[in-house]
């Protein structure tokens, strides 16, 4: 299983460069950030880790069609694939806070998205393209210049049409804040479709973005999953009926405001959820606990590999040198099997 790390988006590239190198150093296989609105543009910002190292892959989550027209997606992720020596990766996804901050959120996501899969793919062949879709066309599209082995394209999928389309269109699947049952969910859903496909799901990586809150204390831990969790989307209405009970659900959909005006403070109080329903979600749907426990954290990723991921990519946060060396000491030589 590898075990990849997402740094913040707003790091500087210098800083990138240098969490990015520990990453690889310490046997990390990914180095993502997210592709926020308000952040570095993403692919300039990795230019100096690229060039800096030779085996860890690297490149942003998610990238959406509705934002970045494909062609232009296209040359940016073949131009840095270049610099990376064939070491890019890339997230599409339907949706997104940067589609959003724009106003230009579109209908028909998941073909939006297979247009834009399918494009990329034939940018990479090496052959001009010329693409008529039912959202996207493309003429005179001949990236020649493109020598390097072919990056590596995710689908940013959840739900069971985004899924059955990425087994078909993507080279491989990233969940979101999946938890274990959603994994094996999920798992099934694409390895049906590639069997139906006659694609062996063991070349078919599948990949989930997960919170890493691993720290000195157990309520450092707590504190700083608390304040993120508005952006898990584990506390939407959809999800929290998967692991809370029927009253603890209807507590925190109905205080969906509390988590997000937590996360604007950075405070670990959530005006009127239950502090007991809190942790419950803590602990359910990200990893928080002290380093001195940290093997509960490693069984779970266990699980996890045993549901079906291949890989895992883990987004740190306050004092992410820490949590890299603690990360490939502790579980990348225990899921290196």
């Amino acid at each position: 299983m590898r075990i990849d790390v997402i740094l913040e988006s707003n790091n500087s590239p210098e800083r990138v460069r240098e969490l990015g190198e520990l990453a690889e150093d310490c046997g990390l296989g990914g180095v993502w950030v997210s592709n926020m609105n308000d952040a570095r543009e993403p692919f300039i910002n990795f230019v100096p880790l690229a060039q800096a190292t030779s085996q860890v892959s690297i490149g942003p989550i998610a990238v959406s069609p509705f934002e970045l027209h494909p062609l232009k997606m296209a040359s940016s992720l073949l131009t840095f694939n270049e610099l990376a020596s064939g070491r890019a990766q890339l997230v599409v996804g339907g949706g997104g806070g940067t589609a959003t901050a724009m106003g230009v959120m579109g209908e028909r996501r998941v073909r939006a998205v297979r247009e834009c899969l399918e494009i990329l793919k034939q940018a990479s062949s090496g052959e001009p393209l010329q693409y008529q879709g039912e959202i996207f066309q493309i003429r005179w599209y001949n990236p020649s210049w493109a020598q390097a082995s072919k990056p590596r394209v995710y689908a940013g999928a959840n739900g069971p049409m985004m899924l059955r389309m990425a087994a078909k269109y993507a080279d491989a699947v990233m969940l979101s804040d999946s938890i274990l049952e959603d994994v094996r969910w999920s798992r099934d859903i694409i390895d049906a479709r590639l069997a139906e496909l006659g694609r062996d799901p063991a070349d078919f990586p599948l990949n989930n973005f997960w919170a890493w809150h691993v720290k000195e204390s157990r309520e450092e831990a707590e504190r700083e999953s608390r304040i993120w969790l508005a952006v898990r989307g584990t506390i939407y209405p959809k999800y929290t009926v998967k692991y809370l009970e029927p009253h603890e659900a209807e507590i925190v959909n109905s205080h969906t405001q509390s988590f997000i005006q937590a996360y604007h403070r950075k405070s670990p109080d959530i005006e009127g959820v239950p502090d007991a329903i809190v942790r419950k979600i803590v602990h359910r749907c990200t990893s928080a606990c002290a380093l001195a426990d940290i093997e509960q954290e490693v069984e779970r990723m266990r699980q996890f590999r045993d549901a079906g991921l291949t890989e895992i990519a883990l987004r740190v946060y306050d004092n992410p040198a820490g949590a890299i060396r603690n990360i490939g000491e502790h579980l990348v030589p225990a899921l290196r099997d």
